[in-house]
């Protein structure tokens, strides 16, 4: 598919996946959400994983405290998405607690993250992470995401395999709303390992 026919492909279902994310209820939200949160914890990738990066999710988005509180009880190391909104970088800081999430400044997308001039430690400068729990609007079971246009996490992973020797796994937690037959893709898209929702084999 040509360039311009991806970004208009991309353009359009974006648009029907904010449709049917907004059409779900606040307890159909609750339900997925637990739900994936015992698919994460129980998932044999995350138990052996001891450096984790995980979103601070959004109205429309799984909802990840549990899995944070999780991370933290296990001794595991949690590192969140410190995004600059000027250009399409994103790094990935260390958390300290759960509970510091809710004092972290908010962002013009309503996401708590630490302010750009705070200094925190940075995953890929200090050993890169094992497991990376990633957002998106969309998805198919070959493992294409549609993210929400910015090219964050694109741009990290490529920045992961040049920093570390073992990539990270990578899975993307959805709603079983958010799972489409294909995702259009182009080449800076990078594939995600795997795909979590209500109904994907364990």
């Amino acid at each position: 598919m040509a360039a311009a026919a991806v970004r208009g492909a991309k353009r359009s279902l974006r648009t029907e996946l904010k449709q049917r994310l907004r059409a779900i209820s606040a307890e159909e939200r609750l339900r997925q959400s637990r739900l994936l949160t015992q698919k994460v914890i129980a998932h044999s990738q995350y138990q052996k994983s001891k450096r984790i990066s995980i979103f601070l999710s959004m109205q429309d988005e799984i909802d990840t405290e549990e899995i944070i509180k999780d991370i933290f009880q296990q001794g595991k190391t949690c590192f969140i998405p410190r995004y600059q909104f000027q250009s399409n970088h994103m790094d990935m800081v260390k958390l300290a607690s759960p509970e510091e999430i809710s004092s972290l400044p908010k962002t013009s997308w309503n996401i708590h993250q630490p302010g750009e001039d705070e200094v925190r430690e940075e995953a890929l400068s200090t050993g890169g992470l094992d497991l990376i729990l990633m957002p998106g609007l969309g998805f198919d079971r070959h493992g294409h995401r549609l993210g929400r246009g910015g090219g964050y996490y694109d741009a990290y992973l490529k920045r992961c395999a040049q920093h570390q020797h073992t990539k990270p796994y990578t899975v993307a937690l959805a709603f079983k709303e958010q799972i489409c037959p294909q995702v259009p893709v182009d080449e800076h898209d990078v594939k995600v390992d795997e795909v979590l929702y209500e109904d994907s084999a364990p």
